[in-house]
């Protein structure tokens, strides 16, 4: 099996060389390295430009002239490779040898997966170690791992995304499904979801990266304080969870004409009417009880949200705002 690594880059310049010789060290190196850039205007191009000249693997780079986002420069990145195994990478991490070993190992198992993912260990921007994992941080915990573990993936999925772009691989094979990627959905959610859906997955329960957190990165683990979390939750208005309905309409509408379970549909459309409910919700100023209600007695916070955090949410944090 031929691997590569794909990776977007943007203002990369202070972490993306630690990462790069993560990359050369790798037990198993990749059989080519190929890098989108999204206009960067610090140092990263340069940077890629001499890792490309000594790199002991191919490398082939390319810059967006204008910034597009970490999404559309990814999904640049995937229609680019020619692995048989797409590996995705991040920046501002660090691998450690033998995280592409134990993929590889994986996906030429028995029953060969289209997906494989694995934990991480969480590090600060000066990679010290900050005591809990990438999975503890993102609440995918024993309850959700053992979901997964019998076949129900998906389940967690749609609640919140738990599979991290940088801790994961997929089959090549599934690209025209996952291509385009939709606008509003950030590339490794709508990868995960749709194969934990279509394929079969691998998980490795091993930390096999280092997550670097700063305060530059575009997508995190999350707050760890109490008022870090209110302050996200306020930002979850009305257009948010439009977006958020159409992003899973959109997986509905991907999945059109695969065998998928029905179960999985009905949940999939039950998660769309929920958001679209939420985002209702944030125009009917104190008549948001009803909605709350309705969604409470369907059951649809505990399959299609984060249960009784997000009841709390939509009763004491959201702000509504009145129609016009």
């Amino acid at each position: 099996m031929r691997v590569s690594v794909v990776m977007g880059t943007f203002n990369g310049a202070a972490f993306l060389p630690r990462q790069l010789r993560s990359l050369s060290a790798q037990s198993r190196r990749p059989d080519e390295l190929v890098v989108f850039d999204d206009g960067s205007t610090d140092d990263t191009v340069e940077i890629l430009r001499a890792f490309a000249a000594d790199a002991p693997f191919p490398v082939r780079w390319q810059t967006h002239p204008e910034n597009l986002g970490a999404a559309a420069t990814f999904q640049s990145a995937l229609s680019a490779a020619n692995g048989d195994i797409l590996a995705l990478c991040d920046q501002d991490d660090v691998w450690y040898p033998d995280k592409l070993a134990v993929f590889e190992s994986a996906f030429a198992s028995k029953d060969a997966p289209d997906l494989v993912f694995c934990d991480a260990d969480l590090v600060d921007e000066n990679l010290r170690p900050l005591a809990r994992g990438l999975w503890q941080s993102i609440g995918f915990g024993r309850r959700q791992l053992g979901l997964a573990e019998i076949g129900r993936l998906w389940s967690v999925l749609i609640r919140f995304n738990a599979v991290t772009g940088t801790a994961m691989a997929f089959s090549a094979k599934w690209k025209d499904l996952i291509l385009p990627i939709p606008p509003g959905w950030m590339h490794d959610g709508w990868i995960a979801l749709l194969l934990s859906i279509a394929g079969r997955y691998q998980i490795v329960s091993r930390r096999l990266l280092a997550y670097r957190c700063h305060a530059q990165q575009q997508i995190g683990p999350g707050p760890d304080s109490l008022q870090g979390q209110i302050a996200a939750a306020r930002r979850m208005d009305r257009a948010y969870f439009q977006r958020l309905g159409d992003n899973f309409a959109a997986a509905l509408d991907r999945l059109t004409g695969l065998e998928v379970d029905p179960l999985v549909l009905r949940l999939l459309s039950a998660k769309v009417a929920h958001c679209r409910s939420r985002a209702l919700m944030r125009t009917a100023g104190n008549g948001r009880l009803p909605w709350i209600v309705a969604e409470l007695l369907r059951q649809r916070y505990q399959t299609c949200s984060l249960g009784w955090k997000s009841l709390a949410q939509d009763l004491w944090m959201a702000r509504p705002v009145q129609p016009g």
